[in-house]
C-alpha cells in the first residue's frame, strides 16, 4: 500500500495554491482529497501510508506501541516517535492518534512536493493536530521546506501542528514509568477509590499506599491513577517514594 500511494500520476496535479492528502480508504484503494474536504476524516482510526520496515543493520527503531486512549497498537520509526507515542497518549486533550494517516500534497518550482505526517491525533474539542518527530540536528533543509508547508496546510483548516525535537528527560523518565500501568487492568476500583481519598490532601506517594493496604497489591493501582491523571504529581522531578500526590481537580 505504500508503494502504490507514493505513486501519483502527473495528471494529478495539485491545485496551484492549495494542499491535498492522499490515504487509504477503507477497502485499502487511494483516496485523494483537497485538505479542506479531508477536514473531517477520522485519520486517528486510518491505516499507515507507510510500512514499518525492520532489517538487519539499520540505525534506527521500529516498532509498535499500544495506546491506552486509542486501544490499538500504533507503529513508529525511532525512539523519538516512541516517545512522542507516549507523550500523546498521557495527554488529556489527546483522545486517539494514528502513524502517518496520509500523504501531504503541494506544489512548489512547477512540481509537486509530498510530505508523510508521522502522526495525526485527535484532540477532546474535535481539531485535529498533526505532529512530526525529528532530532534538531536532523532537520536538512529538505525536511524543514516539508515541515513549514504540513504547518501552513494545517493552519489554513484550523488543525495544530507540532514539530517535536526531543523531551525533558525527567519528565520523560516519569512518563515512562508511569506507562508501564497504563493498561486497565492495572485499575482495581475499590483500590483506587481509597487512594483517591487518602489523596485529597497532598501526602507522600508511599505512605498513602501504605494507608490503602500492601503496597505491593495498592502501587499498581496508584501508578495508573497517576497515568490517567485521576492523580496528580509533580512529574518535573523525579518521582519517588516521598513525592507529593493529589487528587485531580
Amino acid at each position: 500500500m505504500a508503494e502504490r500511494l507514493r505513486a501519483i500520476p502527473a495528471s494529478r496535479m495539485v491545485p496551484p495554491t492549495g494542499f491535498e492528502v492522499a490515504y487509504a480508504g477503507p477497502d485499502g484503494d487511494e483516496v485523494r482529497r483537497t485538505m479542506g474536504e479531508a477536514a473531517n476524516v477520522p485519520f486517528e482510526r486510518l491505516s499507515p501510508v507507510r510500512s514499518f520496515p525492520s532489517y538487519r543493520g539499520q540505525r534506527n527503531y521500529p516498532g509498535f506501541y499500544w495506546s491506552s486512549s486509542s486501544g490499538a497498537h500504533v507503529g513508529y520509526e525511532s525512539w523519538l516517535e516512541r516517545n512522542e507515542a507516549m507523550a500523546m497518549d498521557f495527554d488529556p486533550t489527546v483522545v486517539a492518534f494514528a502513524a502517518q494517516p496520509f500523504w501531504l500534497f503541494w506544489p512548489e518550482g512547477g512540481r509537486v512536493r509530498s510530505h508523510a505526517p508521522d502522526f495525526f491525533a485527535r484532540k477532546a474539542d474535535g481539531t485535529g493536530l498533526v505532529v512530526d518527530c525529528r532530532p534538531a540536528s536532523r532537520v536538512k533543509p529538505r525536511d524543514a521546506v516539508g515541515f513549514e508547508a504540513t504547518a501552513r496546510a494545517c493552519a489554513d483548516i484550523g488543525w495544530g501542528y507540532r514539530l517535536v525535537h526531543g523531551h525533558e528527560a525527567v519528565w520523560l523518565a516519569n512518563v515512562q514509568w508511569l506507562a508501564g500501568y497504563r493498561h486497565p487492568r492495572h485499575l482495581i476500583e475499590p483500590v483506587a477509590a481509597g487512594l483517591v481519598e487518602v489523596f485529597l490532601e497532598p501526602f507522600p506517594l508511599m505512605k498513602g499506599a501504605e494507608t490503602v493496604g500492601d503496597p505491593i497489591a495498592v502501587l499498581p493501582t496508584l501508578f495508573h491513577l497517576l497515568w490517567s491523571r485521576r492523580l496528580d504529581v509533580d512529574l518535573a522531578v523525579r518521582l519517588d517514594s516521598s513525592s507529593l500526590v493529589q487528587a485531580a481537580s
